[in-house]
């Protein structure tokens, strides 16, 4: 099913895109629903030269290490883009991608972006900066399993994800927009399921975890405080 022009502009990095420029890509666009569960890609596979864009939903990216450790890379929303060797590495794909929910994924042939991209190159700047925050924040997660403590990880993963997607109001302080369950966090941040509970139990001054992965900040500063290892 072909995109609309409304479904295109959802998409971050084409935002900033004339009405009739978003008609350029209309084309060569694909809408395709996924459940639950369902593989959208998977790791190793050689990838169609096209662009991947979440249209509604949540996607989580997954990688195997040698020894069969399933580690969460990132989790997507709505409007994000994903697997970027398909348009500009060797075509194969660096990680498995799942639907954490019944979500709808856009794509956009190669040769249909890149003659875009010849009118607009404020879309390549785009593109540019969503690999570059996400390789920043690959070294960082690689630095942190190897030197920071992980009450220290979980609480620079707390504070990424109440940045990156935002938090609301609730009667006891700022609830994160997104919802991360224990295993989730466990597997971001390369502890058992069961220590994951208990750090989130000895910061329970600071932030409350609540049934279906609900995380509420309590207490910003004793968060930061943690996040910069300091004892509070």
């Amino acid at each position: 099913m072909q995109a609309t022009v409304e479904e295109l502009s959802n998409i971050l990095v084409f935002e900033a895109l004339q009405p009739a420029e978003l008609e350029q890509l209309q084309p060569l666009s694909c809408v395709q629903d996924y459940s639950r569960g369902e593989i959208v890609i998977q790791e190793s596979d050689r990838l169609p030269a096209k662009l991947f864009c979440l249209l509604n939903g949540s996607l989580c990216v997954t990688k195997v290490a040698a020894t069969g450790k399933e580690t969460v890379i990132r989790i997507l929303l709505a409007g994000e883009i994903f697997a970027a060797p398909a348009v500009f590495g060797n075509s194969i794909a660096p990680a498995t991608v799942t639907a954490e929910s019944n979500c709808r994924i856009l794509t956009v042939e190669r040769e249909a972006l890149l003659e875009v991209i010849r009118q607009t190159p404020e879309i390549a700047l785009g593109i540019l900066s969503v690999f570059n925050e996400r390789l920043q924040l690959l070294h960082d997660t690689v630095h942190g399993l190897v030197s920071e403590r992980a009450v220290v990880r979980l609480a620079k993963f707390i504070e990424y994800f109440a940045t990156r997607y935002g938090t609301q109001p609730s009667p006891n302080g700022q609830l994160l927009k997104i919802q991360l369950p224990h295993y989730q966090v466990a597997r971001s941040i390369g502890i058992t399921y069961e220590e994951c509970v208990r750090l989130f139990k000895s910061i329970n001054s600071v932030v409350k975890y609540s049934r279906s992965g609900k995380i509420t900040v309590l207490n910003w500063e004793g968060l930061a405080a943690i996040a910069s290892d300091i004892d509070i």
